[in-house]
Order: C-alpha cells, then structure tokens, then sequence
C-alpha cells in the first residue's frame, strides 16, 4: 500500500478484521482474508476510483476471500455449510456501527501472549503493517518476526480467547497491557533500540494513530489520555532531534523553534484538562514532565524543581530503577551532581540496568559536570559499547573523544 489509497486503507484494517473475526472467529484466516481485500483494493481503487463505502466493499471481499478458502477445503463441509449459511453473496456484508479496534487491541494484548509478540501482532492486526514492514523496524530477520507473530495468535488460540471485552475483573489490567503494548511501540519509533538511524518515524505515528483510536473509546479514562499527551509532546520535539547528517542532538542543545508547536498545545491542552481530574497515573505524571520541558523557552529556564517533585510522585506510583535513573537527571540539576549520582549508585547493583548503556551515560553526563573528566570519559566508552543505536553510539563516542 502507498499513497493515498495505502493511508485510506490502513486505519480501516482493524475495523474490518474485527467485524470477520467477531462474527467468524479464527483470527490467522481472518487475517489471511483481510490482508487479501486490501490487495485487491490497492489495485481496483486506483483504477476504478474509491467506493462510496470502504469499509462496507472491505468487509465484503474480505468475507468472500474467507468463504471461498473455506469452501475449497471439501474434508471441511460442516464450516462451510455454516459459514455459507451467513454469508451475503450478492449484496454488501452488513457492517456493525460500533469500532471493534479497541475490542482488537485487546486480543492482541492477551496475557498469554509475550510482550514482544503483543507488540508484533498489534503492528499487524491492528496497525495494518506488514510482516515486512515490522521486521524491518525491529530488525530481525522477516522469517523470524512471522514466527513471532505466528506464535501469538496460536497462543490466544490455545487460550481459548473469544472476541469480545475482557470481563470486568479483568478490563483494568488488559487495558494496562494494552497501554503498556503502545508505549513500547512508541518508544521504539522515538529512540530505536538498534540500527542506523535514531529514530523510526513510522512506529511512533502508528503508535499514536492508535492511541487516538484508544482514547476515542474511552475518553473518559485518565491514563489513556496522559498517553496520548505525553506521546505528543514527546514527538513534538522529533524535528530537532537529529543534525542534518544524522548525529543526535541532546535536548539542552535542540533548537527549540523546530519543535512542532501544535502538537505541544494539543498534547498540553490534553493533560491539563484531565490531571487532577481523574485518578493519577503514571502516564499523566510523564505527560505533566514532559510538558514542562516543552513549555520552557530554553534548557536554562526549565523548572527542574517540579519536575524533579514529579518524578517523587512517579517513584510512589511505579518504582523502577529507570524512573530512579530520570530522577537523578532532574535532582542534580536541582541539588548539584553529587546527588544525582548518589541516586544512580542506589540502582547501579539492578541486573536491569546492567543490561543497557543508560546508566553509564547518564553517569557520565554527571561525572562531567562534576568535574572528573577521566571518569566521564571511560563512562561515556562503556556506554558507546554497549547501545546498538548507531547514532547514540557515534555521539556517546564523540563526547569521549572531547575529554581525552
């Protein structure tokens, strides 16, 4: 899919796979079905012109590519009587008024599912995204994501899932998961974990297209919504991230008129409407921190005092040696950088931590504003061996060079 027709086509895909899936179950066949209809949209469409009703010619085809698989499948006759017997050969399948991406989200999200693979199949079923498409953000081999993805749909299958809500015992923690599913997406597309470039633009607008389908839902949901805002106001800042050539730009040194300013206000304007308002979450906190930096007219005027309150407030909420590591960012520039390290010597034993580059780079910024120039610089290389970003690694390695 590509150009308007592929941006037509992609935020109907979990509609439709919904409506088969709701009415048909097999989530793998249905899929199959889907991807199927938007092929043949992507070749009709732009020939014969854009139906008066996508979503009602997706759904269509779709059901017909399904009922044709089914019916050339002669040991199976007991389905394709069944399915023969609701199919609308000659007319438009009916389609429902209610969204099933929410509905969608949810199987995706199954906690039988790892969460690798409830990101996976999220970007496929529920993004439109191709196989292809999500390897290649994730930088894994194709065959090696469409086993992932494989996998998950067996296991929702093995789990006996049905399409429909989670009950109600169950609603809070599926919604989590389904949060926490578009945040790692985000975060993804934002800072890319591996490969040449900083960031993956694509992900981090689907994440967000998403997360907008999410909140359309459930508006009245507080935490939704603090996801929403602090994706946007995090993205605001993407433009000027990045040199021209690539390098990475930290974010006392962006040049803030690049940042785009309508995303700020929507993403303020959201966070300041529910804050307060419903019961605080950890998204709503990392929305109200992020709209501080986005809202300070330089890194000299930031107001590190609330935020480094914000972060007490977050480190009661979900502690994690990450929030610790953000923390110690935000005290030394309040209390010194003798602070801000005694925080990172509390996490520096957390087998987390010894996994990525963060804490040694964080360290080293510190170290640097302490003064201890050679134990920024070895720092700052441990940290370059042990990100697989190239961009990072290219920085981090530049910041050592300017010590030695």
């Amino acid at each position: 899919m590509s150009g308007d027709v592929g941006e037509l086509l992609r935020p109907l895909v979990p509609r439709v796979l919904g409506v088969l899936v709701r009415r048909y179950g097999q989530f793998d066949a249905c899929e199959d079905a889907v991807q199927e209809a938007l092929v043949a949209a992507s070749e009709q469409w732009r020939e014969g012109g854009v139906p008066d009703n996508p979503l009602s010619w997706l759904v269509t085809v779709a059901t017909r590519r399904l009922t044709d698989h089914w019916r050339s499948e002669s040991a199976r006759r007991r389905r394709e009587e069944t399915v023969a017997a609701r199919e609308v050969p000659d007319a438009a399948v009916a389609v429902p008024d209610e969204d099933d991406t929410l509905t969608l989200l949810f199987l995706c999200c199954h906690p039988a599912v790892s969460p690798p693979s409830q990101v996976a199949l999220t970007l496929r079923a529920v993004g439109g995204l191709t196989t292809a498409q999500i390897a290649k953000a994730f930088l894994v081999p194709e065959a090696t994501m469409t086993r992932r993805i494989t996998r998950a749909k067996e296991s929702i299958a093995a789990a006996g899932s049905t399409f429909g809500d989670p009950e109600a015992a169950g609603y809070a923690e599926r919604l989590s998961v389904v949060l926490q599913v578009l945040y790692l997406i985000f975060n993804e597309g934002y800072t890319a974990t591996s490969g040449t470039d900083l960031q993956v633009p694509e992900l981090a607008q689907e994440a967000i297209r998403l997360t907008r389908a999410v909140r359309a839902l459930r508006q009245e949901d507080g935490e939704v919504a603090g996801l929403l805002a602090l994706m946007l106001l995090t993205d605001a800042r993407r433009p000027a991230r990045t040199a021209e050539d690539g390098t990475l730009v930290p974010l006392d040194a962006q040049d803030r008129t690049r940042w785009d300013r309508a995303m700020i206000a929507e993403g303020t304007e959201l966070i300041g409407r529910v804050l307060g308002r419903a019961p605080v979450g950890v998204y709503q906190v990392q929305a109200a921190i992020a709209a501080l930096h986005d809202e300070a007219p330089s890194a000299e005027t930031t107001d590190w005092v609330q935020i480094a309150q914000l972060y007490e407030v977050l480190q009661e909420l979900a502690p994690s040696p990450v929030v610790t590591l953000n923390q110690a960012i935000a005290v030394a520039m309040v209390d010194g950088p003798g602070r801000g390290l005694e925080l990172l010597d509390s996490i520096a034993a957390d087998s987390r931590m010894q996994q990525g580059h963060r804490l040694d780079a964080v360290r080293a910024h510190l170290l640097e504003r302490a003064g201890d120039a050679v134990g920024a610089r070895e720092c700052y290389l441990r940290a370059a061996g042990r990100t697989g970003s190239v961009p990072e690694r290219r920085y981090l390695e530049e910041q050592a060079a300017r010590l030695a």
